[in-house]
């Protein structure tokens, strides 16, 4: 049984009519991209454009559609011996805040694009968005749009859509996440692709991520009589000392080779310039394999911490994170990189693909885009990825159908 808050296709939406719609599913999927980049969808602010998506794929007859929240799901349900689920999220990082970013809303083509033209293949969006990860969002949507259309192809396999909200944000906010605990069975499948940028190269798993508090204890005085005090931030010295020494493993899991690592990535002292501060709390961030569980990355961190004096109550485990391994012998995977192409690589950041891990779907990573452009002032997409990305999908699930 659904949730109370989750609509069937069958029944009207709860949800007010869509302020902003997409163009046909059918349009060229670089500017389709180009279109969710200019509806504005920053974590919190993602129901413009998950009304617009809910519209998109409500119109397509052999889909059926449920909504949890900002999070729409669409399946075909053709009765097929597999399942495969494609996954990518709708929410963005803030905006831009430097004057004259590119990576901003709405999008912009460079050179620039006459109306009724399509960009070239070299032709640059930008935008926020147009890596991580609305160029993947578009080819998910472009695929939905060919295959639940009346007359569409007939696929090799059942396939779901997953275009969920929060992302971005804590993950106990996860769209994904509320979706698996609330309706899990609409994430059953043989096999998973979340849709993040990959620069169109398979990344199979990914590191898990884990964060930690140290505090720092120390006396306050003032700063003129400094020897009455303790001062807290000097107490980190031997921390930090240990951070900066550690070296962090490279580690093999199914052929591919995860490089780790553990960093103080924040610190917070001192309340004013003529105080000798009372304590420190610096965080630490660890990128670990997936060979580890995260019981046993907590561990690891925390032996490395008490060698260098700290533990007990002067850690605190913030959150975490496991990784997921790459899962790329299982038959499913496998035919997907041979459909696809290339060198599967690791996935060094953690993604989503360990959530359907943990739910027992083997899962990979596959999209368009450059990773290392998201989240910056000039966040970028070329329209030949965007294309070459659905096409390699095309020939993954419809390998009969003409192009």
């Amino acid at each position: 049984m659904l949730p109370d808050d989750v609509a069937p296709r069958s029944e009207t939406s709860h949800h007010s009519a869509p302020q902003v719609t997409l163009p046909p599913l059918d349009t060229d999927v670089a500017v389709l991209t180009a279109a969710l980049v200019d509806i504005h969808s920053v974590s919190d602010q993602e129901t413009p454009l998950a009304d617009a998506v809910e519209s998109a794929l409500r119109a397509l007859p052999r889909l059926e559609v449920t909504r949890i929240g900002d999070t729409v799901v669409a399946r075909t349900q053709f009765g097929l011996d597999s399942r495969v689920v494609l996954a990518g999220h709708l929410d963005t990082v803030p905006l831009p805040t430097v004057e004259g970013a590119k990576g901003t809303v709405p999008s912009r083509w460079e050179p620039s694009a006459d109306v009724g033209n399509l960009p070239a293949d070299e032709a640059v969006l930008y935008g926020r968005g147009t890596t991580d990860m609305k160029g993947g969002v578009a080819v998910q949507l472009a695929l939905a749009g060919l295959i639940g259309a009346e007359g569409g192809p007939q696929t090799e396999r059942d396939v779901t859509w997953v275009f969920y909200d929060h992302e971005e944000v804590d993950a106990e906010r996860s769209g994904l996440l509320r979706v698996a605990r609330e309706a899990r069975d609409l994430l059953e499948g043989d096999f998973a692709v979340l849709l993040e940028p990959t620069d169109g190269v398979v990344e199979g798993g990914c590191n898990g991520t884990s964060r930690y508090v140290v505090t720092v204890p120390g006396v306050a005085a003032h700063s003129g009589r400094a020897w009455r005090g303790v001062n807290a931030i000097h107490g980190a010295a031997p921390l930090l000392t240990a951070l900066a020494a550690y070296q962090p493993a490279t580690v093999t899991v199914e052929g591919l080779d995860y490089r780790e690592g553990l960093n103080a990535v924040r610190i917070h002292g001192g309340t004013a310039g003529n105080v000798i501060p009372d304590t420190t709390a610096v965080e630490i961030n660890y990128r670990f394999a997936p060979d580890k569980t995260l019981d046993q990355a907590h561990a690891h961190v925390l032996g490395v911490l008490a060698e260098a004096g700290f533990s007990g109550d002067a850690v605190q485990i913030v959150d975490g994170s496991p990784a997921a391994r790459p899962g790329l012998d299982r038959p499913a995977a496998a035919a997907f990189v041979q459909a696809v192409g290339g060198e599967p690589m690791p996935k060094f950041g953690w993604t989503d693909v360990a959530r359907f891990s943990e739910l027992g779907v083997p899962a990979v990573n596959f999209g368009p885009g450059d990773a290392l452009l998201a989240h910056t002032d000039d966040e970028h997409v070329t329209a030949g990825a965007v294309r070459t990305c659905l096409r390699a999908m095309q020939d993954w699930l419809l390998p009969d159908s003409p192009r």
